[in-house]
Order: C-alpha cells, then structure tokens, then sequence
C-alpha cells in the first residue's frame, strides 16, 4: 500500500480552495454524479439498463422489456446515495446499524426478506479464489471489522480506511446479495467524509475490480485495489474543473 497520497491531497486542497462552489455547479455536478455511480454500479452487478435507461427510471419513467428488478435497482441505488450523503454530512460514526440500513435501502422491494439481514447461509463469489467466512462467523467478524474503524481506521489517511473497508466488508460478505454496491457506497462515504468527491468505479474496469478484490483477498496484497481506487479517485475530481472552466494542469 502507497505511503502517501500526495497527489489526491493536491488536487483536495486546490478544491478546496475554489469553495464554496456555484449552486448551479453543485445541482449539476450532484445531478449527474447520482446517475453515472447509479449506472455503474448496479452494471457491475449484471444489471443491463443503459446509462440513459437509468436516466429515465430515475425520472420515474418505466422502460419497455426491462426486469422490473432492474428498475428497483436503480431507483434503490439512487435513495441509497441520498442516504450516504446525509450521513456523510452529518460526519455520523459508521456503525452495524448503518450499514444494516444501507443494505435495506439497496434491496427494498427486491428482496425484503434479506433487506439488512446477515446471510444465514455460506456462499461462494461465482469465479473467486476467495471463498468468504462460514455464516457462523460472520457476525463476529462483522463487530471485528467495527472494532478496527473504532479504534485504528481514524488515524489512516481516508485513501487508506475507506480501501481497507471496501475490501475487508467484502471478504466477509455479510449479505445473501447485494454486497458489491453496499460495498462501494461504504468506500465512498468514507471519501466524502473527508471531503474528497464520490468516486464511480466504471463497467468497464468490472474485470480488474474483482481481480483486485480477489488478489487483496488471497494474497493479502491491497496495492492493485488501492491503485484502481486511486485513480477513480483522480477522475472524481474531472468534473469539478469541467464545470468550474478550469484548466486542471494548470
């Protein structure tokens, strides 16, 4: 794992600096961040809307010849994003309870019979070296990982807890479903807590997300998730100095 994140650190304190930000600036950036991570998460998971498609869910519009599932998805992730940003605002202390709440918010409608309960029973990550604990563990490997963002989480840079969360929420696997974007809300309330942007880990790197996972998992070496993170990270920060008109080497 880096040292330091220098670089990400730079571009926070040049943000920063330009606040407070246009209202205007903020809808739009708002508006259009809650679509993309909406898209690209649930895409990840297999879900086939488009990003426009997920546009127009998201405006309350059904889509022909898609899973009704698929349309719960998108609006479930967008209420899940509503509640990750109150909670980021309100620098809340992340607990069992949240997360049970979050996972609720992803799967409500889908699945509320598993919406913010522990698994009850072992599960396998379809093409996965990593097979995740027996269900017998999982609560107690639950409070542990609570337990480590207690005490030790607080003095690691934000790049640091909120990979570390990530990866160590999904080698436990506590849910039936829904782990993956329940994962990545978590990574991204923990950036926001520190005020760095939501980051959007996109489709297209869905392949070398798990293989990172998986290698973090296995190998107990976080260096080509933090990596991927990282750079998704560099990204978040695009849009900002799109609609601000700024030139970002500048």
């Amino acid at each position: 794992m880096p040292d330091d994140f220098d670089d990400l650190d730079a571009l926070k304190a040049r943000l920063d600096s330009l606040r407070p930000l246009p209202a205007a600036a903020l809808r739009n950036l708002h508006d259009e961040l809650v679509l993309r991570w909406t898209y690209h998460s649930n895409a990840i998971e297999g879900n086939t809307l488009t990003l426009l498609e997920t546009k127009v869910v998201l405006e309350g519009i059904t889509v022909g010849g898609k899973l009704l599932r698929e349309h719960f998805e998108a609006i479930n992730h967008r209420d899940a994003i509503l509640y990750v940003e109150d909670v980021a605002r309100k620098a809340e202390p992340l607990s069992e309870w949240q997360i049970r709440n979050l996972h609720r918010l992803v799967l409500k409608q889908i699945d509320d019979d598993n919406a913010g309960v522990y698994r009850r029973h072992n599960v396998t990550i379809a093409g996965a070296r990593h097979v995740p604990p027996d269900v017998l563990l999982v609560p107690e490997q639950m409070a542990a990982l609570m337990r480590w963002y207690d005490t030790e989480a607080a003095a690691l840079h934000p790049m640091d807890r909120a990979t570390k969360l990530h990866v160590d929420f999904v080698k436990i696997h506590p849910f039936v479903d829904g782990n993956g974007r329940t994962a990545r809300l978590l990574l991204n309330l923990e950036l926001m807590k520190a005020g760095f942007p939501a980051i959007v880990l996109p489709v297209t790197r869905r392949l070398a997300y798990y293989e990172a996972l998986d290698t973090a998992h296995v190998e107990g070496d976080m260096a080509p998730f933090v990596a991927l993170v990282r750079q998704a990270v560099r990204e978040g920060f695009e849009p900002y100095w799109h609609v601000l008109g700024i030139d970002r080497d500048a």
